[in-house]
């Protein structure tokens, strides 16, 4: 079994300090329940792990579990085989780059809300705006809102089935065609229905709006100012703002810690304190009918482009908010302790998520007391 210990990497200003400060931070704490935790769970998480952990002002643990079995080492090869790659069995690092799935719609609705910022959107604005084939089809008056929370209304597909459809799509434009002409399954505002439609949507938008594409806009707004240069949308005809990004924990983590600050990142502004407040307020209401969650969500609430994990009230910002992917990769900030952090993973069996996110938030949370 692969341990991984306390790592500063390439960190910005902000967190970086030296190695001897970051072990002394570390020791601060007591992280035996989280190691332990980290070496029961990684075999039933795909036999690899790496979680960060991100406190006042720099990373008080680092730590990854390598502990793959024979049979998920022939799964990976044959996962590989089938899409034309090596397979790769190396442990977990913080720079480790790996598919991050819905873990993206955090990012995405991060880059849609800098347009609100400088004022060339509106949350209210609705798509027929930008996109006139939605209206022709029924659908123009869904908001930007409705798309980052999934309360379109839109009835999709399933989500693994919708996202190898858009993988096919060759330009954006094909891409809202396509959802232009999914049917509807209630009103919007008032279904709940987790999907990749809204996000799609809102990246089609931003797009008009700017004249650059998806992955460009990302680059320029998010990931140039954090300095997350191993993490993006691919190079494909199509970004999915929904699914469709690679990163590291090392990237995540300067992503988050943006989050943390209320939009600040190294004394630079990224998103308005206002911003990200809004994110991390509960669309779903008593009000709205959920037509889909996935299951390992749980009783979490639903903001712009993240869970509400924890909430005073259905109507102010969350103290913990999280984006978890399918594949199992689990970021959360908690703004009432003052941390965030970052588990990477990559497992399809979803059986016991929730609970395992919440086990490990609760250990962190003691850890860091």
């Amino acid at each position: 079994m692969f341990l991984h210990r306390i790592n500063k990497f390439r960190l910005p200003a902000l967190v970086m300090v030296s190695i001897c400060l970051a072990v002394s931070a570390r020791a601060q704490y007591n992280f035996k329940r989280v190691d332990d935790w980290l070496t029961v769970n990684t075999p039933a998480m795909g036999g690899r792990s790496f979680l960060v952990i991100y406190k006042n002002g720099h990373i008080v643990y680092s730590q990854g579990v390598g502990d793959m079995s024979r049979r998920q080492k022939m799964v990976g090869k044959y996962l590989a085989k089938r899409s034309g790659k090596t397979a790769n069995f190396d442990d977990y690092t913080i720079d480790t780059r790996q598919p991050i799935a819905s873990c993206s719609k955090w990012l995405s609705a991060a880059l849609v809300m800098t347009f609100v910022d400088e004022g060339k959107l509106a949350l209210t604005d609705t798509v027929g705006k930008y996109l006139p084939i939605m209206s022709l089809h029924g659908k123009g008056r869904i908001t930007i809102s409705q798309c980052l929370s999934h309360l379109t209304g839109i009835n999709e597909p399933p989500l693994k089935e919708n996202l190898r459809e858009m993988r096919a799509m060759g330009s954006m434009n094909e891409a809202v065609a396509k959802i232009a002409a999914m049917p509807m399954e209630g009103e919007p505002g008032k279904v709940f229905h987790y999907s990749n439609a809204g996000l799609q949507l809102a990246g089609a938008v931003i797009e008009k709006i700017s004249g650059k594409s998806f992955e460009t806009l990302f680059a320029e707004r998010i990931a140039a100012p954090l300095g997350m240069t191993n993490t993006d949308f691919g190079k494909g005809p199509v970004a999915l703002p929904a699914g469709g990004a690679f990163s590291t924990p090392n990237d995540y983590t300067r992503f988050l810690v943006m989050i943390l600050n209320k939009g600040l990142y190294n004394g630079k502004r990224i998103l308005k304190e206002s911003s990200v407040a809004a994110m991390q307020v509960n669309r779903v209401t008593k009000e709205v009918r959920v037509a889909y969650s996935p299951t390992e969500a749980g009783d979490f609430g639903y903001g712009y482009g993240e869970w509400v994990m924890q909430s005073a009230t259905i109507t102010t910002p969350a103290t913990t908010v999280t984006s978890p992917g399918l594949f199992g990769s689990f970021p959360w900030v908690n703004n009432e302790k003052g941390y965030c952090g970052f588990l990477m993973t990559f497992y399809l069996k979803n059986t016991g998520r929730n609970e395992r996110y919440k086990t490990l938030k609760a250990l962190v949370d003691e850890s860091l007391r």
